[in-house]
């Protein structure tokens, strides 16, 4: 009995093309200027999410920020 093995590899189906067709032909027929503005949405979005992950950043702790505990004494078993 021979067995062939199955591709797994991901491939691009062709619905997901006739998707991206039709979105490239809306664009098209709608003009210049939705491309414009779906172009500046983008980057807003982008850059917002951008500056949110900044201020995150900026306001975690830092080990110069560590509460300096005194040492107690061990207690023998």
């Amino acid at each position: 009995m021979s067995y062939r093995r199955r591709d797994a590899r991901p491939r691009l189906a062709l619905w997901m093309l006739v998707a991206l067709g039709d979105v490239v032909l809306l664009l098209l027929s709608a003009g210049v200027a939705v491309l414009v503005v779906s172009i500046a949405v983008v980057t807003v979005a982008a850059a917002g999410v951008a500056a949110w992950r900044l201020s995150r950043r900026t306001a975690m702790p830092t080990a110069t920020d560590a509460v300096t505990m005194p040492l107690t004494s061990r207690k023998s078993a």
